[in-house]
């Protein structure tokens, strides 16, 4: 069979990553994870919590009012929600920038794959969401929202309990087809669920924006600028009725990412580095401690299997989750005239977007937004979250699970350092990725 030529690489779906690419997604699995762990634990809490003799101290705690004087009073799970989960966003926006401005998803053809899965991943779960709740007599079509999302904390502290060496190509799919999914997440409550907007708040806004723009392109570094400048931004965001973690995104997308000469790096990553251990410890933690909190009595576990909104959630996040990132990746390998490194299978693909399926954070959110004049909804929509996620998650590890050991060859090649040099031999010269190219093309043909 004909040898493929190393230019042959790059059409190749799932290929192996460049060095720096690979160390870039390497930190930041790593302290994800650790967040999750965190976010598993506080979930549980809240569950224990509000399911225990003492769970009228929870509604308490939830409910009390805290204010800025003269400003802004919220309760603490509204702070939780629109305060915290703001520095959420706001490191979301940050990675994306990094991965479509200097990462690996600058190339267009690279950044189609994750890109198309990701926005079918959120189109599958709306339509069978709505189709069940046209269907049923007492639907409630309009919670299309919450099955669309994907929490990425919890998704990978589920692949390091479960995928410790899962190949990094799949890693980094699922890690750039999250950022994707976050940046769609905040884009449908920005359009779907703001329902007044105040123009004078709004314009403010986005005047701190641009002034926010403006010093990052005059290479302004002071700390003391930015920071009330970030905060007032979130504030005039959340008074012009818009959800206030839409001011993360937005700050994150305005935020210098290229390195100027000199530069160790760049304000996008150094912010970066600040705010991920801040979000991944406390932010999410306290927002899943806050939103988590559901009764799972009798009758609510008795909803789960008769209610349309949770035969909606529970379907879309299994069966539109899957079908829609494993057909949106396989539409996009075919239109970019790719293949699929001859290694990996499309159980694989699947694999991921059963993980995928696991919605938590941002789902429990939409659960919020979505009814907010109906708390019955509310507690069902988070309880079907709650066992969907976690049900998602027992499916995602039976499916990766089967692959195992090919998955552990492909891990093992990328990270094997026979030299001792701190670099993986297979980054070691263009010889060596030429020869690992050829490999890879006999087994293609073969």
């Amino acid at each position: 069979s004909p040898v493929s030529a190393p230019n042959d690489v790059a059409r190749r779906a799932f290929h192996r990553l460049s060095l720096s690419e690979n160390t870039t997604i390497a930190d930041v699995l790593r302290r994800e994870t650790i967040g999750g762990l965190l976010l598993l634990v506080a979930s549980a809490v809240a569950l224990i919590w509000v399911n225990s003799p003492i769970a009228e101290s929870y509604e308490q705690l939830r409910t009390t009012k805290l204010a800025i004087p003269g400003l802004l009073e919220l309760d603490v799970e509204h702070w939780a929600s629109e305060g915290l989960l703001a520095v959420f966003f706001l490191v979301a926006g940050l990675e994306l920038k990094r991965e479509f401005v200097v990462g690996d998803l600058s190339d267009m053809t690279e950044a189609a794959l994750p890109v198309v899965a990701a926005v079918c991943g959120m189109i599958g779960p709306a339509v069978v969401y709505v189709a069940i709740n046209l269907l049923a007599a007492d639907g409630r079509p309009g919670g299309w929202a919450v099955p669309v999302a994907t929490d990425i904390a919890f998704a990978l502290a589920v692949l390091a309990i479960v995928g410790s060496r899962l190949p990094t190509a799949l890693r980094a799919f699922l890690l750039s087809l999250a950022v994707v999914d976050d940046l769609l997440a905040i884009v449908i409550i920005a359009i779907f669920f703001t329902s007044e907007i105040h123009l004078y708040s709004l314009l403010v806004a986005a005047v701190l924006l641009g002034v926010f723009a403006f010093l990052q392109f005059r290479r302004i570094s002071a700390w003391w600028l930015y920071v009330p400048l970030g905060l007032a931004i979130w504030f005039f965001v959340h008074e012009a009725g818009v959800h206030a973690t839409v001011a993360g995104v937005a700050i994150g997308m305005v935020t210098r990412v290229r390195r100027d000469s000199g530069e160790v790096t760049s304000p996008a990553e150094s912010l970066e580095h600040r705010l991920r251990p801040l979000s991944a410890t406390i932010c999410i933690p306290v927002f899943a401690l806050m939103a988590a909190g559901v009764e799972l009595g009798g009758d609510a576990l008795r909803s789960l299997f008769t209610s349309p909104v949770a035969i909606g959630i529970a379907t879309g996040l299994i069966i539109g989750k899957t079908v829609g990132i494993t057909g949106g990746a396989w539409l996009a390998v075919k239109f970019t005239r790719a293949e699929l490194s001859p290694r990996l299978a499309w159980s694989d693909i699947a694999g991921l977007g059963l993980l995928a399926g696991i919605g938590f954070t941002v789902s429990l959110l939409l659960s919020e937004l979505s009814f907010s004049d109906e708390p019955e909804q509310v507690a069902t929509a988070k309880a079907a979250v709650l066992i969907t996620s976690l049900l998602a998650a027992l499916l995602a590890t039976v499916v990766l699970h089967r692959r195992q050991a090919v998955h552990v060859a492909i891990y093992e090649e990328e990270n094997r350092d026979d030299d001792d040099d701190g670099i993986p031999d297979v980054y070691q010269s263009e010889e060596a990725r030429q020869r690992a190219d050829q490999v890879d093309g006999d087994q293609r043909g073969s």
